[in-house]
C-alpha cells in the first residue's frame, strides 16, 4: 500500500487482504474442506512442502484463515500465527506441541480454570510444573531453574486482574533459555507489547474482544515462524484444533472495529470502576491508583483494559445483585459488545477447592464485569440498583 509505517487501526482494516481473481472489497470465505491441484506432481510437491498461498486440506490452512493469521501477527508484532479452533485450542496447542516427560515449566497460580487443566494433563504425562505467585519476580527467580522448559502466565490474571510484569519474567526465562508463553487476552491486541517486552509466544481466545460480538469461537498462537510453523502448526494440524474458516471470517470483520471498540470500553470501564470505588465498594481495576500494580499496568499496556472486578461481601449478596440486573447479562463469556457479569467462583473457577479460590483472591463475593459498548452512565446506575 505504502512505505510509511501505517498505524495499526489502518493495518487492522487492510493488513494481509488476498483477493480472488473477482477483486472483492470484503474479505473472501473460502468454505471448502479441500483444494484440487493441477497435475499429480503438483499434489506430491504440496504435500512436501507448501508455499505461502497454496493449500491441501482446510484442517492445515486456509486462504480465509491464513488472511487472519498475517493481520492478527501484523499487529501484535510477531513473524507468524495460526489460528485455531478456540482459546483454549490454542492454550493447549502452545504448549502441548513442545513439552515432554521430564520438562520443567513454572506457571503462575492465578490462571482461568481451563489453564489449570491443560497443566495437570501435562503434570499427568510426565512434565513437572512449578506455580508462583506471578506478581512476585523473586518466587520467579526461585523457581526457575537451569533446565527449565518454558514459563506461562496471564498477563493480567483471570479473574483477579493481577498484572505479570513480562519484561521481568521474559528476563529470567531466557537467562536459562526457557520460553516465555503469555496468554493475553485481557490485555487485548490493542493494548499488547508482549513480544516487543520479551514473550516468544502470545496465545490469544479470538473468542473474546477480537470477535466482540459474541459470535463464534476462536484461538491464536502468535510467535516467531519457526515455532509457528515447525511446532504448533505440526501438533494442531494433526491433532484438529485449526480454525473454521467461517469463524476466521467473522473474526476478520471483527478486526476492523477492535481497536475502537477496545477503547470506548477501557474508557467506560475507568469511569464505571472509579464511580463504584467512590461508593466505598472493594473495586478492582488497573486502571485506578488504588490498584496495588496501576503503575506497571499502564506500564505494560497504556491502559487498565475492559475487565472490572467488584466483591459484594458473600455469594449471597453477588447472586442477589446479579439477579436484579438489566444492561449487564449473566454469562462466562467476556470482551462482548454486550456488558457482561460473571460470578467465577460457581462458574469459570469453580472446579478449584474453596481454599485454592480464597488464595488466588477468588472470594464469594467477587463479581467478574466486562464492560461493554453500552453508556458508562448506565451501568453504573444498573450496578448501584442492583445493590439496593
Amino acid at each position: 500500500m505504502t512505505d510509511k509505517p501505517l498505524h495499526s487501526r489502518t493495518r487492522a482494516v487492510h493488513h494481509g487482504i488476498r483477493r480472488s481473481q473477482y477483486g472483492e472489497m470484503a474479505e473472501a470465505l473460502f468454505m471448502t474442506q479441500g483444494f484440487s491441484y493441477d497435475s499429480a506432481e503438483q499434489a506430491e510437491a504440496r504435500f512436501i512442502k507448501t508455499g505461502p498461498d497454496e493449500f491441501i486440506y482446510a484442517r492445515y490452512g486456509n486462504p480465509t484463515s491464513r488472511m487472519f493469521e498475517d493481520r492478527i501477527a501484523n499487529l501484535e508484532g510477531a513473524e507468524d500465527a495460526f489460528a485455531t479452533a478456540s482459546g483454549m485450542a490454542a492454550v493447549n496447542g502452545a504448549l502441548m506441541s513442545f513439552a515432554k516427560p521430564g520438562d520443567h515449566i513454572v506457571s503462575a497460580k492465578a490462571l482461568f480454570g481451563s489453564c489449570l487443566y491443560v497443566l495437570d494433563v501435562l503434570a499427568r504425562f510426565g512434565v513437572e510444573v512449578t506455580y508462583v505467585d506471578g506478581t512476585d519476580l523473586d518466587q520467579w527467580r526461585a523457581a526457575i531453574r537451569p533446565d527449565t522448559k518454558a514459563i506461562f502466565f496471564e498477563s493480567v490474571s483471570n479473574p483477579t486482574l493481577e498484572i505479570v510484569d513480562i519484561a521481568g519474567v521474559s528476563e529470567l526465562a531466557h537467562a536459562v533459555g526457557a520460553l516465555v508463553v503469555v496468554d493475553n487476552v485481557f490485555a487485548t491486541p490493542v493494548f499488547s507489547r508482549a513480544i516487543e517486552q520479551g514473550a516468544d509466544v502470545v496465545v490469544y481466545s479470538a473468542t473474546k474482544h477480537i470477535d466482540g460480538s459474541g459470535r463464534c469461537l476462536g484461538g491464536l498462537i502468535c510467535g516467531t515462524r519457526q515455532f509457528v510453523r515447525e511446532v504448533a502448526e505440526p501438533y494442531l494440524k494433526h491433532t484438529g484444533g485449526a480454525i473454521s474458516p467461517f469463524n476466521a471470517w467473522m473474526m476478520l470483520n471483527g478486526i476492523a472495529t477492535m481497536d475502537l471498540r477496545v477503547r470506548a470500553q477501557t474508557q467506560t470501564a475507568l469511569e464505571f470502576a472509579a464511580a463504584l470505588q467512590g461508593d466505598g465498594l472493594k473495586v478492582i481495576y488497573p486502571g485506578l491508583e488504588s490498584h496495588p500494580q496501576h503503575d506497571l499496568a499502564l506500564r505494560q499496556m497504556g491502559a487498565g483494559g475492559t475487565m472490572v472486578a467488584v466483591d459484594t461481601g458473600s455469594k449471597d449478596a453477588a447472586f442477589a445483585a446479579m439477579n436484579r440486573m438489566n444492561i449487564f447479562q449473566i454469562s462466562n463469556n467476556l470482551g462482548d459488545a454486550k456488558s457482561i457479569v460473571t460470578h467465577p467462583a460457581t462458574t469459570t473457577h469453580q472446579r478449584l477447592a474453596p481454599e485454592v479460590q480464597l488464595g488466588l483472591g477468588i472470594t464469594p463475593g467477587l463479581l467478574r464485569l466486562s464492560i461493554g459498548l453500552e453508556d458508562a452512565g448506565d451501568l453504573i446506575a444498573d450496578f448501584r440498583q442492583s445493590l439496593a
